[in-house]
């Protein structure tokens, strides 16, 4: 597949006001995280949800590029995204979605056996089935762990892979690197019985949206030994929160929370990758879920800089 430069440019430059698009596109570090879009949104398409998250992975380049580094203390975060290449972006929607999660396995595959770390910006939740993959190829076995209001481990429809059944798929892979998945921010409107009862045959861990305390969330990474992959679905916010998303959500987790969840991914030394995923422009408001998706990343990143300390 043919990588696509992102057409999101830094901000103008104001003199002692830098943003961190300009750190992006610095290249003054040693290449340590590698960033990816991966415009997908076929298995939303397939699984009955809104389209248009293929849309998303510069939208969400164009507000991270206008934050500012922590002002407290912002050589850490500089370092961090001074130290990222942006490889732009992959059309996934221009080829058969399964031939577009075999090249992401590939392309993540690659950055871990450089020790580089994939940043991935989706595309529907199709998505972590290609990043899955890149384990797959690298031959690692790897913790999942998904905050997501939803399962997502529902079978293939017509013999199709989609955005409800990641999951499922890395699970019953036949390689079985799928160590362990981790579920959280579950709610209980959206899981059927026969979804829990799945989850609970395959001793997946499974935490609801109203367990996930601060301390919870902390413990839910404390306890990993790595590697650990992980995705987080904007869907699992609030609609009030993110309302441009492929399936709103009624109750979902706080802001507050959410962005401890992207912190505690970043600095916890046994993830090896992150995506965010399911953030789609079409239905956004003033771009407020796309603040909340750089936001997202931004909360890692601080998270990363304090790793082993």
């Amino acid at each position: 597949m043919q990588l696509n430069p992102t057409s999101v440019n830094p901000p103008s430059t104001v003199t002692g006001d830098p943003r961190i698009g300009h750190f992006i596109q610095s290249n003054h570090s040693p290449q340590k995280i590698q960033l990816l879009g991966f415009c997908s949104d076929e298995g939303v398409k397939r699984n009955g949800g809104r389209a248009g998250a293929a849309q998303a992975p510069d939208i969400i380049r164009e507000a991270l590029f206008k934050l500012t580094p922590d002002p407290v203390n912002p050589q850490p975060m500089q370092c961090f995204f001074e130290s990222v290449s942006d490889a732009g972006n992959a059309d996934a929607n221009a080829m058969e979605l399964e031939k577009a999660q075999e090249w992401l396995g590939e392309w993540v595959a690659e950055s871990l056996h450089k020790k580089l770390f994939p940043l991935i910006l989706g595309g529907g939740h199709e998505t972590a089935f290609g990043h899955f993959l890149g384990y797959v190829k690298a031959q690692k076995p790897v913790t999942i762990i998904n905050w997501d209001a939803h399962a997502d481990v529902r079978p293939l429809k017509n013999g199709k892979q989609h955005s409800g059944s990641p999951f499922s798929q890395a699970i019953e892979h036949e390689s079985g690197l799928c160590t362990k998945y981790i579920l959280a921010g579950i709610q209980r409107h959206s899981l059927s019985a026969a979804h829990l009862h799945y989850l609970q045959e395959k001793d997946a861990g499974y935490y609801f949206k109203g367990e996930l305390t601060p301390r919870v969330i902390e413990h839910i990474y404390d306890r990993q030994e790595g590697p650990v992959m992980v995705t987080m679905d904007m869907d699992a916010l609030d609609q009030s929160i993110a309302p441009g998303v492929s399936a709103p959500g009624t109750n979902g987790l706080s802001l507050n929370s959410w962005l401890h969840i992207a912190y505690c991914a970043g600095k916890c030394p046994h993830v090896a990758s992150f995506d965010i995923v399911e953030l789609n422009p079409t239905f956004d408001r003033d771009n407020q879920t796309a603040r909340v998706a750089a936001l997202t990343i931004w909360h890692f990143a601080k998270g990363y800089t304090h790793r082993n300390k």
